[in-house]
Parts: C-alpha cells; structure tokens; sequence
C-alpha cells in the first residue's frame, strides 16, 4: 500500500508531461505562422500594394495604393517599403516604375490630376511615373532592368552605347518636360489647356479648327495633314508624336493625300516613341544635325523631316516604363495573352492622347475613334470613304472604349456627334 501512494504522484507527473506535449505538438503550426510561406508577402502587399523597388532605383506603387511619398492624394507621408511582385503576372508585364517627382505646373484647381482621385480611375493613374527620358536616365542599373522589356515598352534590343550616345544628348532640362515653354509664355490662365488631334474622319466637316488652335497647346501624330483641313483641324502644331517606323509609313502611305512630313514651325516639338533602336539614331541625327549613322535609315538626312532650325531643346522621347504603363493599366489587352503579345502596344495616338493627360490641366480629344466610327472614313483627308483597318498590334476598340471611359468621367472632353 506504501508502495502504491509513493507511485501515485510520479504517474501523475507523467500524466502532465504528456499533455503539455501534445499541447505544444498541436500549437506549433500557429506559433510559427508568421514565418509560413507567403504570409509576410501578403501582409505587406495588404499595407503597401504590389509594388517592388528595383535595383535601379524606386518606383511606384500597385493600384489602390498611395504613391511614394504619400499616404493618400496630396498627403504627405512616408516612402512605402518595397515589397515582393504578384505572382501571377508573367515577368513581361513589369508592373513596376521608376517614380520621380514632378510638381504640377500651376494651382489649377479642376485639372485633371484633381480630378481623377474621384473618379474609377484613381487606382490606375500613377503621376510619378516619368513621361519622357533624357540623359539623367541613363545608367547601368536602368538598363540591366529596363532591357528585360522589349520593343516600347523597355530598352531590350538596343545596345546600351546606342543608348548612352543618345539620351547623352539631351541633357536640358527641357528635354524632360513636355510643356517646358509654359512659364515663358507669361499665361494668365491658372490651367493648361491642350488640344489632343487625332486623324479620324469625324473631324471631316467638322469646323473646329478655331477651337483647337485656342487651346496653349495642341499635339497632332502621324499623317497629320493639315493643309487645306485648317477649318476642321486647325494649323498649330506645338508637340508632334510618332515613331520613326510610324514616320515613314506615313510618308509612303499617305503623300498622295497631302502628307509630306512634319509639321515644321517655331513652336513645334518633336516627341519620338520608341519602338526599335531606328528611333534612337534618328534622334542622334537630328540633335546633331547630321545624318544618320547607320541602320534603315542610313544616311538620310534629318532635316528634310524636321527642318534646318531644329535643336535639341525641341527634341523629346517617351520613357519606355510610361508605355508600359500605360498598356498595363490602361489598356491591356487580349493580344497579351496571345503569341502576339511582343508586338502590341497601345496606338501612337493613344500614348499621346494618356500622355496630354498627364501632363495637362484640361484636355480636348478631337478625331479619336468613337462607337458610331462606320459612319466615317478613317481619315479626316480621305478623298473617298475608307473603312478604319484593325490589326492585332494595336486595340482601337479597346481605345475607343477608354475614351468613351474618361469623357464619361470628365477627365477629357471627347470630340463626338
């Protein structure tokens, strides 16, 4: 009997011990469940968005969240930290930008920067992205991460010399501005106001030339043939968008209609998208006066383009990251889903439609594609009816849709009938 009470409280010490170590066994997954796989990435996307910070440099947050420097629109705050990119996003789409500041250019108060955190696109626009590159850009940690993206959208297939020899050349800081005359000009407006002319046969009878000449500025693209179209189109001409590729085309398609280049006045710039390394040795050419160097273009002569007076001060490029942009939250298409998806982007017409948006206070559209767009020509110049051609390395119904998207929420105004 002394045996069996001495017995009794090591039994139940036992007893114990193996309770507390079933306890611990079955607590151990949620005692180490801030270390679980994926949890960490997952609480910092919820605080800060999807937005990794590259080794060349920072950039912007993913939609519905702040931008750097900010904790809300307009609120000072601090630098969000970076975080790990979504998962599924194929590594092509680099949804993730070099983020710089850039103060707007006056106190207007109905602009469109204003106005777009009311709006359904306040989770896509991004107003740190830069817009255009010059030479400040130009480093080997941009190019290790900006050569992963080809064609527009990065530096992929362009040698960096190539590179470096040209964005070296625009070196004022008036290259990086796209309204860069807008103090000199002593405007009394509080809000830039810019017209954006597109080549649609909407604009064919239209009689808007005097209200898009009276807008600060007014951008045209591509065959914009202006001559005996001043009624409907206007004459000024302050930004010129195309790429190299887009130049000539125009020029071998559209001379039978009037197209014979450029417009070439005082107060035209001359912004290039860059689609292939053409655009990078015409720009050299045309900065240094001299001939292009090498490539389809070899030895022709930049001036026949751009006029004899042209300086680099008028010579502009879109920063590859700001195309990339603009076709992951503005228009991404089905063709990315596709083979295709190395070729599209969106129109030259739409880069500089999104970029006016984003440079301006109010924005004007005249000669965009609208839904009743059968009922035009496809040109405003078109001497017969011709249909509007689709193809798969531009989306111009998706376009049109987003057009139709930013009128709706009065962030432009659309040209309509």
């Amino acid at each position: 009997m002394d045996m069996g009470l001495h017995s009794r409280p090591l039994f139940l010490v036992v007893v114990v011990l193996v309770i507390v170590y079933l306890l611990c066994w079955n607590l151990g997954p949620w005692a180490g469940s801030s270390s679980s796989p994926g949890s960490e990435e997952q609480r910092s996307r919820a605080a800060h968005g999807s937005c990794p910070l590259s080794e060349a440099g920072p950039c912007t947050p993913g939609p519905g969240t702040p931008g750097p420097g900010t904790t809300g629109p307009g609120t000072p705050g601090p630098t969000p930290p970076p975080t790990r990119a979504r998962p599924s996003e194929p590594p092509f789409i680099g949804d993730e930008y070099l983020s710089e500041d850039r103060p707007p250019l006056t106190n207007c108060s109905d602009s469109v920067r204003s106005r777009v955190y009311g709006s359904e696109f306040k989770d896509r626009f991004l107003r740190d992205v830069p817009v255009l590159q010059w030479a400040k850009h130009v480093t080997r940690e941009q190019y290790e991460r900006l050569s992963k993206f080809p064609g527009a959208h990065g530096w992929g297939g362009i040698d960096y010399k190539t590179l470096e020899e040209t964005l070296s050349i625009l070196n004022s800081s008036t290259n990086g501005q796209m309204l860069d005359d807008w103090k000199d000009h002593g405007h009394r407006s509080e809000c830039v106001r810019c017209a954006v002319v597109g080549n649609g046969g909407i604009l064919k009878d239209s009689r808007k030339g005097g209200e898009i000449d009276a807008h600060h500025y007014v951008f045209r693209t591509n065959g914009a043939v202006i001559a005996g179209f001043e009624a409907d189109v206007g004459s000024r001409t302050t930004h010129y968008t195309f790429s190299t590729n887009t130049l000539m085309n125009s020029l071998r398609s559209y001379a039978g209609l009037g197209y014979t280049g450029p417009p070439v006045t005082q107060e035209t710039r001359y912004v290039f998208l860059p689609d292939h390394d053409r655009d990078y040795l015409l720009m050299k050419a045309a900065a240094t006066r001299s001939p292009v160097e090498r490539g389809r273009e070899l030895g022709k002569d930049p001036s026949v383009y751009f006029g004899k007076d042209v300086s680099r001060d008028k010579l502009k490029m879109y920063h590859p990251d700001f195309i990339r942009y603009l076709r992951n939250r503005f228009l991404r298409a089905n063709a990315l889903k596709t083979k295709y998806k190395d070729i599209y982007r969106p129109s030259t017409g739409a880069v500089m439609l999104l970029a006016a948006l984003h440079t301006c206070d109010q924005v004007s559209a005249y000669g965009f594609m609208t839904p009743d767009y059968k009922n035009y020509s496809d040109h405003y110049y078109d001497s017969s009816y011709r249909p509007v051609g689709f193809f798969i390395n531009h989306d111009l119904r998706l376009e049109m849709s987003l057009w139709q998207k930013l009128h709706q929420q009065r962030l432009m105004q659309l040209y309509m009938k």
